[in-house]
């Protein structure tokens, strides 16, 4: 045989990895080649005809997770933090229609004549003129430039009482002496048309958060009649039918009460130490059937810092849910996705605790109007049109990363879910299903002096085939 043929098929060989002895392949023919490779293909053609092989969270793949940068902040990585989220909601905006000339604001400063323009701006005031107008000043990372939005106009003047601090938004009108005539507010918003994802088969996904083991608030008759369920033993025919096909629960946030979370919080606690408070907890969680895989993020209640993005439980205290073989750990905020398949690219989850949203539920007129913190979900739609989770400096306490914006919502989530609030809120918004849950815990003393009116044991369940939320109450 030819050696510079048999040079190629020793190439072919190696490019799909099959590996011969020399002394082999010094007396292959062409034929004995050809009859290789091609065994290779039927091989990888059987291989692919496979089912897929089920394996204990197989059809659980986190998609973002939180990575800590520890180091020193100073002013510059808050200068930095924005830049990020400037970049990437403005990748998000140029995708619009009405910004595809948008121009940055150091090139309008100095016209003056009016001129039609179109910029992407981070609001850093908003403030009413003393003839009712609403006035915007807008950064990019070329200038300033002040928004006038005319009184008159009710559709935008509609939209910019909406509007908070820090969010990245497009303005179109027309540009002369240093101030833009409104004509239009663009937000970054979810598009309309996005597939709504149900699966072939017939799912079930729960989804529970803030069960406060450790309060003497907690509700344990309640969660075990809840994990009873979960295990087919309680409910009529229809309800244990639908608990043998729950395969994934999340729990977002606050497993446990902490330690100095509020003022004389120990006055509350029957558990005072933070590590038999993830012990007992973690005892309650073992009961759920192993088949259902467990997706946990932290909350502020948690062993964890305050300050957002949360990291993931830390070991040292969460130890005895990290023996648990059906547990997955997120930060928070995080994305999972769930139930993918060869034909099916799965739900995409984004969890997020919610610690910001109670500030927008009481600093938005039209939200407060609605039902403030009692219609937690109309406050998720909100952020999901701004995409991002906490736009507001002051909404929550925060890490500046200087990588990204960990709080930008970059993908569209088939389901958005959170806690926090203690209160069941279910909607849907366009082709996203958004869910607050609820809680486990009586009425503190705490939450009496903030007026809130937690409805404790009720628990949103999802059919992954229709989609239907139904909310279970224990």
């Amino acid at each position: 045989m030819d050696l510079e043929l048999k040079k190629e098929y020793v190439a072919k060989l190696l490019e799909k990895n099959i590996l011969i002895e020399p002394e082999t392949l010094r007396n292959f023919s062409k034929e004995d080649f050809e009859s290789l490779l091609n065994k290779n293909e039927i091989k990888k053609e059987k291989e692919q005809e496979k089912p897929e092989q089920e394996t204990p969270l197989t059809n659980i793949r986190i998609t973002y997770n939180y990575k800590e940068d520890s180091k020193k902040r100073d002013v510059q990585h808050f200068v930095m933090y924005f830049k990020r989220r400037f970049e990437a909601i403005q990748n998000i905006l140029r995708t619009r229609l009405e910004l595809r000339n948008v121009t940055s604001i150091g090139k309008i400063l100095n016209k003056k004549d009016r001129t039609e323009i179109s910029i992407i701006g981070l609001i850093s005031e908003i403030r009413k003129t003393k003839n009712g107008h609403i006035m915007l000043t807008l950064e990019d990372q070329t200038g300033s430039v002040r928004a006038l939005v005319n009184k008159n106009r009710e559709d935008l003047i509609n939209m910019a009482s909406e509007l908070v601090l820090d969010e990245v938004i497009g303005i179109s009108g027309s540009a002369a002496e240093k101030i833009i005539f409104t004509n239009k507010i663009i937000s970054p918003d979810i598009p309309r048309n996005k597939e709504l994802k149900k699966s072939s088969d017939e799912v079930y996904v729960v989804f529970i958060s803030d069960l406060h083991v450790g309060s003497n608030k907690f509700l344990p008759n309640k969660l075990t009649k809840f994990i009873d369920w979960l295990n087919g033993n309680t409910g009529n025919e229809e309800q244990r039918r639908i608990a043998s096909k729950v395969k994934y629960l999340f729990i977002a946030g606050d497993l446990v009460d902490g330690v100095g979370i509020y003022p004389e919080q120990e006055k509350e606690l029957e558990i005072k130490d933070i590590y038999e408070q993830y012990k007992i907890c973690a005892e309650y969680i073992k009961k759920i059937p192993s088949h259902i895989h467990i997706i946990i993020c932290p909350g502020n209640h948690d062993a964890v810092r305050l300050s957002e993005p949360q990291p993931i439980l830390p070991k040292e205290f969460a130890l005895p849910l990290y023996d648990l073989p059906n547990v997955t750990f997120v930060t928070s905020p995080s994305y999972v996705n769930i139930h993918s398949s060869s034909k099916f690219p799965g739900f995409d989850i984004l969890i997020y605790h919610g610690y910001s949203f109670p500030y927008y539920a009481d600093k938005i007129d039209s939200l407060r109007e609605k039902g403030g913190i009692d219609r937690i979900d109309l406050v998720m739609q909100f952020l999901l049109q701004k995409r991002h989770l906490a736009p507001t400096h002051t909404s929550n306490l925060y890490i500046p990363e200087t990588r990204e914006d960990p709080f930008v919502i970059n993908e569209i989530p088939d389901f958005f879910i959170t806690g926090h609030v203690h209160k069941v809120s279910v909607s849907n918004f366009r082709s996203t299903t958004l869910i607050s849950s609820s809680c486990w815990q009586e009425k503190t003393s705490f939450e009496e002096k903030l007026g809130l009116h937690p409805e404790p044991a009720r628990v949103p369940i999802v059919n992954l085939q229709t989609r239907e939320v139904k909310i279970l109450r224990f």
